[in-house]
């Protein structure tokens, strides 16, 4: 069957890869390496969820970004029949690094730690590497790291140089979920700690409900300049947001849709 995939569509190819896996755990560290080398038979793609280890105020777990990328990635994963790998939980939080607990990697060390991870990818011969991610300071940092990882695969000569593609999908940016956010919450999403982000969480690990309370009027959201400013300006961490108003049902809904969302947008990028 092998020696007949060169002829067929990569849509079928990519169907097949659906089928095969589905009946098997879609966690790459839970495989052996002549699985993964069988699975790149008929697949190319790759998921790869993207976190940050940082304060969500006062209530918020720490974990919150990585939980909820993870959450997503899995449920994708498992939709897809494609391969996600271990979260990569530290992501640039600088910002953040005024409140206890946030551990953050500087711009040119996550560059460097995804220009590498997607080049590890690129030399076993996947080409299409997605990444899902849940925290809004990695977006520009992890861009700059597909265009280093283009130019490293091809200084190589990897076989997978030509078509390698990463793409980077935010789930708190999908469609379907910003409006379902809004929907909920209004004004109230504000821009960090966002109940949407804590509704997930909640969903995931129901006693975080423990540590809700409300919350007083944070303040409109505005810039910061670093972690004093960031501190000076938004003493208990939040950016507009009341994240009380956050429930595990909410959570469930807006896991269904950023799964629903993304998955459809990674078969359109394993397709092209």
């Amino acid at each position: 069957m092998l020696a007949n995939l060169g002829a067929l569509k990569r849509s079928q190819i990519v169907s097949m890869a659906i089928a095969t896996l589905s009946e098997h755990d879609v966690r790459l560290q839970l495989r052996s390496w002549p699985e993964v080398e069988a699975y790149l038979q008929s697949c190319k793609g790759v998921i790869i969820p993207l976190g940050s280890t940082e304060q969500h105020g006062p209530t918020g777990a720490i974990g919150t970004d990585t939980l909820t990328a993870e959450a997503v990635a899995r449920e994708v994963a498992q939709r897809s029949g494609v391969l996600v790998t271990p979260a990569q939980a530290f992501g640039m939080a600088e910002h953040h690094l005024g409140f206890a607990g946030t551990m953050s990697l500087q711009p040119s060390t996550l560059l460097a730690v995804m220009r590498d991870l997607v080049v590890s990818l690129a030399r076993h011969g996947f080409e299409r590497i997605y990444v899902i991610n849940g925290h809004g300071g990695n977006i520009a940092t992890s861009k700059a790291a597909f265009s280093e990882a283009y130019g490293r695969a091809a200084a190589l000569g990897l076989p997978a140089a030509a078509g390698l593609r990463c793409k980077l999908a935010n789930w708190f940016m999908a469609g379907p979920v910003m409006a379902k956010a809004r929907q909920l919450y209004g004004d109230k999403e504000g821009h960090h700690a966002t109940p949407s982000e804590i509704a997930l969480t909640l969903h995931l690990h129901p006693g975080l409900a423990a540590k809700l309370r409300p919350l007083p009027d944070p303040g409109p959201p505005g810039p910061i300049a670093g972690p004093a400013d960031f501190r000076r300006r938004h003493p208990d961490g939040r950016m507009g947001s009341d994240p009380s108003l956050a429930s595990a049902a909410a959570g469930s809904i807006l896991l269904e849709l950023a799964a629903t969302a993304l998955t459809e947008d990674l078969k359109r990028f394993l397709q092209d």
